[in-house]
Formats: C-alpha cells, sequence, structure tokens
C-alpha cells in the first residue's frame, strides 16, 4: 500500500486545554508542560503515562517521550475510543469534549522541523522500533492496515486485533503507530482542527477569536465513532 501523500499527523486533546495551549501558542511536551507550571487535563492512560515518562528514544535526538508531543498517523484511535467507551480510569470525558489538532509532515519540515522520532507502532512496547529517517517513513510503517478499505476520510475504519487472522493480530499496536516532535509543535504548524459537531465547533471559534488564532475548525465526524 502506497504511502498517502501529503502524510497527515493527530494529536487528541480535552477541549478544556484549548485555553492553556491557545495562552502558549503551541502544544508542548508534558515535561515542558510541567517545567512551566501547566496541568493540562489528562486523558490518556496512568499506566501508559509513567511508561511514557521513563522510555528513552534514540539518540539523536535524545531524551524520554514525555519530551516530546506525540501524534498518531491516523484518526478514529484505539486511544479515542476508550475514552468513548469509559475504558480510561480518571477521565469522565465523551468523545465530543476531544479535539483533534491535525498537520502535515511536509508542512512542519517547511516551518522548521528538526527534531523528531517515530515507531512503528504503540512508542510504549518494548519491541516497537524508533527512526527518523523520513526516506524509510513508507515501508516502516504500516500502511496497508492505516488506510484498507473500508476507510472513513482516507483510513481503515477497523483498528481491532483479530487473532484467527495474522493479518490483524497486532493490528491496534500498528493502528497506534507515533511520530514524536520534541518539546513543542506551534500552532502556526497546524492545519486545522477537528471537532465532533457545531456545538463544539462554535465553542471552539469562540476561544479561537479569544486569542487571536487564525485555524480552520471543521467537523470532522469520520474521526470519532
Amino acid at each position: 500500500m502506497t504511502m498517502p501523500r501529503p502524510v497527515r499527523l493527530f494529536h487528541i486533546t480535552a477541549f478544556d486545554n484549548l485555553t492553556m495551549i491557545f495562552q502558549q501558542g503551541e502544544l508542548a511536551s508534558k515535561s515542558k508542560s510541567e517545567s512551566l507550571g501547566i496541568e493540562y487535563h489528562n486523558i490518556a492512560h496512568s499506566g501508559a503515562q509513567n511508561t511514557r515518562a521513563q522510555k528513552s528514544v534514540i539518540n539523536p535526538p535524545g531524551g524520554a517521550i514525555h519530551e516530546f508531543v506525540p501524534f498518531y498517523f491516523a484518526p478514529r484511535s484505539p486511544m479515542l475510543s476508550a475514552i468513548h467507551h469509559g475504558r480510561v480510569v480518571g477521565c469522565n470525558y465523551a468523545q465530543t469534549d476531544i479535539i483533534y489538532f491535525e498537520l502535515t509532515i511536509e508542512t512542519a519540515l517547511k516551518q522548521g522541523l528538526k527534531d523528531f522520532v517515530f515507531y512503528d507502532r504503540n512508542a510504549t512496547k518494548a519491541y516497537s522500533q524508533a527512526y527518523t529517517d523520513l526516506t524509510i517513513l513508507h515501508s516502516v510503517i504500516d500502511w496497508q492496515t492505516l488506510t484498507e478499505a473500508p476507510t472513513l476520510d482516507g483510513f481503515c475504519k477497523y483498528f481491532q486485533d483479530v487473532h484467527s487472522n495474522p493479518r490483524y493480530i497486532d493490528r491496534m499496536e500498528k493502528r497506534q503507530a507515533e511520530f514524536l516532535i520534541k518539546q513543542q509543535v506551534p500552532l502556526s504548524w497546524m492545519t486545522r482542527i477537528g471537532v465532533f459537531n457545531e456545538v463544539k465547533a462554535q465553542q471552539v471559534h469562540a476561544i479561537l477569536e479569544q486569542f487571536g488564532v487564525n485555524l480552520p475548525v471543521m467537523i470532522m465526524k469520520d474521526w470519532y465513532f
């Protein structure tokens, strides 16, 4: 399966975090946010967060995973599904409360992207492989799994493992392949914000206007469950 062009990346966060994000003018890594005394509303599994705080990436660029802003290569991630079905301890958000930031690797490179690393599957796995050479991105990410039919906005509708089929025995891990950008990602790199419905779009627009941030806001039902 051919790698889509441009290569789109997706970061999810709670709507309640937008004011702090727009105040900073960037998506900041967890470690940078903590150093600034910023406490974002958490939407992640606590066990996974502990692993990400301790696991180091390859050097260069070096550092722990928490020093990077994480992105997926596709929407409708297993993480969003866990939130939607109430399987994240301590997270009481519905999927309608979750906001997407979308960017492309191509745009980020033009804007000055330098320190990054990408993984062939969920970065917390001990056997996940890390890379920094974008010339092999087309071959190390399982694009067939991410983009095969049936699709929603170009990405496979399904992500669940199917243990009876060798092709899908680790599909969930591969669907969570990650692209990590070190420390921060300026809002100027983003292509758009994706939301669940018109109500949330209006709420996001109001915060954008408050901070003078110019980003398209689009209702992207295909990115949700």
